[in-house]
């Protein structure tokens, strides 16, 4: 007699399985609409406070006149396809600086969002090609959350836009979400790669040494220096948290609120303690669309318990009123028997929405497998990575932590017979600075001088010169003639409090009546 299985129920009890499956896998990239809100403000906000800062020295980082002429730019970099390079004039600069401050406005409001996100994103991938000197992990970041937020309802709440219309879901799910949280997620893990292979990480000492080489600490990371337990026990703490980030994208519900607020706690730790510009503020963006919608409901009555709930929607329909409404073609602008204009274009949109961020995805995901050696990307996903400045590697003190402190100078030989220092516009002194971070007027300029001191940028150091002596000459009525660019080190063993190391480098004499381009 042949025994007969009972089909039906293995067939019910496989589907029930796999709907269990889809709903927990549904969560993890789940996010809350006024995630993607605050999320949205946090972005604009952060564009805002990016061209503020690099506006200090748009002069010296973005024209012809400063370290990296457009003349410079096309010699030395393919693929130069930047609205900030057609111009080497500081006004046209201030004009593109304006236009992306003006979108980067609208996406904070919430108006004409995908827009203003499309618009904000261009404007700073053209920015950052004209000069990749000046450029840190932070600004990678900035940008990728701008790319994924092309692919998202950033405006559904908290936006002129939304108005009245807010719909009745809350959350949003789609490839869009899993991309904007696996980014965070694939930067922490390999960052976590990176640094299990360096030595110092591994055996606790990696943050003394960093704290100890000053050029990158402020405020209380000056103070933290001498605290090598306690900076052991931090590095510590910080490994695991990494090492636990993938927890970020799996938890969900209450579970999801603890490890994303000890990430924003460490990463507001740094912007007290070292000098690495907005990248603690930028990751803090990037953690908010981890937060669930608990956390947002506990926000929403804390804002109506302090009467703030009704003054904020009334500035949202004050702004609304002042800008201008959506246009619409009317109803019967289309024929009803044959494929209407917006039918085709919703079926592309759909496909633009759906296939691009996959497509992104998976280049970013072996982006990153490729920086740690796991992978290669073919070289057609290298040029969309190349061209969408999308290429990842998340490198930040690791494998070898910085353990060197440099400063740099640039004396000069003016007609008269006297020297002075015109990097600092002070008298030349090339002992090592009791704040060596204040030798450095921001973030960027240490980026950039670290660069240019580097084996592979011998150009660049013509082109910091020339700079140099143009710019002293521009406003002063005895010329400088001659500039040498030095790059002083010295390396302390910090647990022994003995320097191991110290000296200065002459990186290049400059005649500035000379070639653009002169070699030492």
């Amino acid at each position: 007699m042949t025994q007969r299985f009972p089909t039906t129920d293995v067939r019910n009890d496989l589907e029930n399985a796999f709907d269990w499956i889809a709903r927990v896998i549904g969560q993890w990239f789940e996010i809350d609409l006024r995630a993607l809100a605050a999320f949205r403000i946090s972005l604009g906000l952060l564009l805002i406070a990016d061209l503020a800062l690099r506006a200090r020295n748009l002069g010296a980082f973005y024209t012809d006149s400063g370290v990296l002429p457009r003349e410079a730019l096309f010699s030395d970099y393919t693929n130069v396809y930047s609205l900030h390079a057609l111009s080497g004039e500081a006004w046209v600069q201030s004009v593109l600086f304006c236009l992306a401050g003006a979108f980067a406005l609208a996406m904070t409001v919430g108006y004409r969002t995908r827009i203003a996100t499309i618009a904000s994103w261009l404007l700073l991938v053209s920015l950052h090609i004209r000069n990749p000197m000046v450029l840190n992990s932070g600004d990678v970041l900035l940008r990728m959350l701008l790319f994924w937020g092309v692919f998202l309802p950033l405006d559904e709440r908290w936006s002129v836009s939304a108005g009245h219309s807010e719909g009745n879901r809350t959350t949003v799910a789609s490839i869009a979400t899993m991309a904007l949280l696996l980014q965070v997620v694939l930067m922490y893990t390999t960052n976590t790669i990176h640094k299990f292979r360096g030595e110092l990480w591994r055996n606790g000492e990696a943050l003394v040494h960093i704290m100890s080489a000053d050029q990158f600490t402020l405020l209380l990371g000056n103070t933290l220096a001498e605290y090598h337990t306690l900076l052991e026990l931090f590095n510590h703490l910080w490994l695991v948290l990494i090492l636990l980030s993938p927890l970020l994208f799996i938890l969900t519900g209450r579970a999801r609120v603890i490890l994303p607020t000890l990430f924003v706690g460490m990463h507001l730790g740094m912007l007290v303690t070292l000098q690495i510009g907005l990248f603690p503020l930028v990751v803090v963006a990037a953690l908010i669309p981890f937060y669930p919608p608990v956390v947002w409901d506990f926000v929403n009555s804390l804002i109506t318990q302090l009467g703030l709930a009704d003054a904020l929607r009334a500035q949202r329909e004050r702004i609304g009123s002042l800008c201008p409404p959506k246009s619409s073609l009317p109803a019967s602008f289309d024929a009803p028997d044959i494929p209407t204009f917006s039918s085709v274009l919703s079926g592309g949109r759909t496909l633009f929405f759906t296939a691009i961020p996959y497509l992104m995805l998976v280049l970013v995901v072996m982006s990153n497998a490729q920086a740690v050696d796991y992978t290669e990307v073919p070289d057609p996903g290298e040029q969309v990575l190349e061209t969408t400045q999308a290429d990842q590697s998340w490198r930040m003190f690791a494998p070898s932590p910085a353990r060197t402190t440099r400063w740099f100078a640039a004396p000069a030989d003016l007609e008269n017979g006297s020297t002075i220092d015109v990097l600092h516009r002070s008298r030349v002194d090339l002992e090592r600075p009791e704040h060596v971070e204040s030798t450095f007027e921001s973030a960027r300029w240490r980026k950039y001088l670290s660069n240019v001191q580097s084996a592979d940028n011998e150009n660049h150091e013509s082109y910091l010169a020339n700079h140099l002596c143009k710019d002293w000459n521009s406003d002063h009525d005895t010329d400088v003639t001659t500039v040498r660019i030095y790059h002083m080190y010295e390396l302390v063993d910090p647990y022994a409090d003995k320097t191991k190391a110290k000296g200065e480098v002459e990186l290049l004499e400059y005649d500035c009546s000379g070639d653009f381009v002169q070699e030492d």
